[in-house]
């Protein structure tokens, strides 16, 4: 099965390299990375054609404002794999991330991913490169260990579990978790994502595109939410917290479509070529 890993990005090279690297690491070798832009930046188009030994393609758009949602619809349209992950231009995958993903995938489910949140010290290190991500997931519980006692790090979902393992399937496979999406680190069949008309676009800068509603809209749809974490782990680097607050007049729209089961947005991948 052929994936489409799309990267939502903006200006954050650095970040990006940090993916790409890790990307080039996969156990899983049957992708191809999207960048998906939100900005239309000479350093982006350099650098993206200077990235070898990987199948790569870019999209982009005018600079505008936050408008991360209509860069994703132009990676799902660009998109020749049957299978898509999304993820955030600051999360780095672990080598197992992919397979993670496609071991868990199903037609009638929505995977839902979380992240370990990296601290300074340790984010600084990845982007001095002095450690790499795959240094980290490899030796996670001696250089991570500081992790254990920061809440906000989230340290238990850096704990990786084969999802063909004995540990998996009998204690794991079927125990209830949560299953909410967010939008940095999830995965579909792109035929579900197409069937409900891709991001909704309408909501402009706010956050409520890439998890709440489509968190809905999917099991709306009828599809199930499924966790795939610890199967599909990823490293969140460190910055300093970026809000796109909602308006009441966003939020009025999500409840009033939420209300009606408008699940197929209006404005989505059927507005781009």
């Amino acid at each position: 099965m052929k994936v489409s890993i799309i990267i939502a990005v903006y200006k954050d090279i650095e970040s990006l390299d940090l993916m790409i690297m890790a990307l080039k690491t996969q156990t899983y070798k049957n992708f191809e990375v999207i960048i998906a832009e939100d900005n239309n930046s000479t350093e982006m188009k350099l650098y993206v054609e200077s990235i070898e030994n990987l199948d790569v393609k870019h999209t982009f758009q005018e600079d505008s404002g936050v408008r991360k949602s209509r860069s994703q619809n132009n990676g799902i349209v660009k998109a020749s794999g049957e299978y898509l992950i999304f993820l955030d231009g600051d999360i780095i995958p672990y080598s197992t991330f992919i397979q993670g993903h496609v071991d868990l995938a199903q037609k009638d489910r929505v995977l839902a991913g979380r992240r370990v949140n990296l601290n300074e010290k340790l984010t600084k290190k990845f982007r001095n490169k002095s450690l790499s991500s795959y240094t980290l997931e490899k030796f996670y519980f001696f250089l991570g260990f500081g992790l254990m006692f920061d809440r906000n790090a989230r340290f238990e979902q850096g704990v990786h579990i084969d999802a063909n393992s004995f540990i998996y399937k009998k204690f794991m496979a079927n125990r209830k978790r949560n299953t909410s999406l967010i939008g940095c680190n999830f995965s579909c069949y792109k035929e579900a994502m197409v069937a409900i008309n891709g991001f909704d676009e309408s909501y402009g800068e706010s956050s409520l595109p890439d998890d709440m509603d489509l968190d809905w809209r999917f099991r709306a749809y009828g599809l199930k939410l499924h966790s795939c974490k610890n199967v599909a782990n990823t490293f969140h680097l460190y910055h300093k917290k970026q809000d796109n607050p909602t308006s009441q007049e966003q939020w009025d729209r999500f409840n009033k479509n939420k209300k009606e089961k408008k699940y197929i947005c209006d404005e989505g991948v059927n507005k781009h070529e």
